[in-house]
């Protein structure tokens, strides 16, 4: 078995993955007469294909304790796909490149309560992982005719640790 330590979420280490969605270091600005601060387009949502729209959901995750074994991998074809952690607890973001899956790209990263995280389109992806407790997340994705998510087992198993 594979074993994959957790490696921090940043915008750069990210970046071939899709964005990460957090106040720090983002392009913001006031409103509202100064009473809100508004933290200005951060991701980049992707959709095609027939009658391609954005919808919002909230997804609630159990909670998991690692080490924790990871037998398969997801992606969306037709589009990008955004989390929003609301509970403040930490998850895990499991990732690897667009294209066809390649077991030994795959990424992890320890993401705080207070990142997102938008996959572009194609990124390969764990189902949600919450640590500490069972936790809820806003997400952007994109519903059509064609079906949007693709799923594959690993030919071998990778055992995520801290």
């Amino acid at each position: 078995m594979m074993k994959l330590a957790l490696q921090p979420l940043t915008r750069e280490a990210f970046k071939p993955f899709g964005d990460v969605v957090e106040t720090e270091g983002a392009t913001h600005f006031p409103i509202n007469n100064g009473t809100t601060t508004r933290f200005h387009d951060l991701a980049a949502l992707q959709f095609s294909g027939s009658n391609a729209k954005p919808i919002v959901s909230i997804f609630r995750g159990q909670a998991f304790t690692l080490p924790l074994e990871i037998t398969m991998m997801e992606h969306h074809p037709y589009g990008s796909q955004l989390f929003m952690p609301l509970s403040g607890h930490p998850y895990v973001v499991v990732v690897a490149p667009k294209g066809e899956l390649q077991q030994q790209q795959i990424q992890a990263f320890l993401a705080s309560g207070q990142q997102g995280v938008n996959y572009h389109f194609g990124v390969w992806h764990h189902p949600l992982i919450s640590l500490e407790a069972s936790s809820d997340f806003l997400i952007v994705d994109r519903a059509g005719e064609e079906a949007n998510c693709i799923e594959q087992d690993l030919n071998q198993s990778i055992l995520l640790e801290f």
